[in-house]
């Protein structure tokens, strides 16, 4: 049986972005496949009582600074330079998380991911916008009113809402986090550690 790791995911954090481009090829170095788990970090935070690091860090001197700091750093080391931040931050991720669901079951998911990632992370471009989401996802050569459609889909929306469950009942409380097996790690600075259990597994 392959190793897999489990990655809760939600377009919305800058750090799933990074994450996201360093994990295929960790993942593909360990001979490992990649579980890409959609989950409403929204959700997540309410249900851990936790808060986003402009809330939780804003008021500490020089905490947000060095975050950045270190965002940086990450992204000289792996070479990311197509990353920006959105100047739309934070962009109210539901219909383009659903859209992931729905995407999957169209069986154009890893298509949808990548297109929705460039656009949040490299164009800036403000996706909680429909007809900006439609926009580009029909660029990137998808069925935008396929996908956009599914969306409103009772069992789509149930799934992610699921997703969002389990993940929280295993010990989740923000993204982006990954588990081998049972264990979790959280943060894209533990990535190395997921390489460590992935190769001692």
């Amino acid at each position: 049986m392959g190793k897999t790791v489990d990655f809760v995911f939600d377009f919305g954090s800058p750090n799933a972005y990074l994450s996201w481009k360093v994990l295929k090829d960790l993942a593909a170095r360990q001979g490992a496949s990649v579980n890409v788990i959609p989950c409403l970090l929204g959700g997540i935070f309410k249900a851990t009582n936790n808060q986003s690091p402009m809330q939780a860090f804003g008021p500490v001197k020089g905490k947000l600074a060095y975050e950045n700091l270190e965002t940086q750093r990450f992204v000289k080391k792996h070479g990311l330079t197509a990353f920006r931040m959105n100047p739309h931050f934070p962009v109210n991720t539901l219909l383009i998380m659903r859209g992931q669901v729905a995407a999957n079951r169209l069986g154009v998911g890893e298509a949808y991911r990548e297109a929705v990632l460039k656009a949040m992370w490299e164009d800036g471009l403000k996706m909680d916008d429909p007809e900006v989401a439609a926009g580009a996802l029909a660029a990137a050569g998808l069925d935008a009113k396929a996908i956009l459609e599914a969306t409103q889909d009772p069992e789509v929306k149930a799934e992610l809402v699921a997703n969002t469950e389990r993940a929280v009942e295993r010990g989740v409380f923000g993204i982006p986090t990954f588990f081998v097996g049972d264990e979790m790690f959280f943060g894209k600075d533990r990535l190395g550690q997921v390489e460590e259990e992935l190769a001692a597994g």
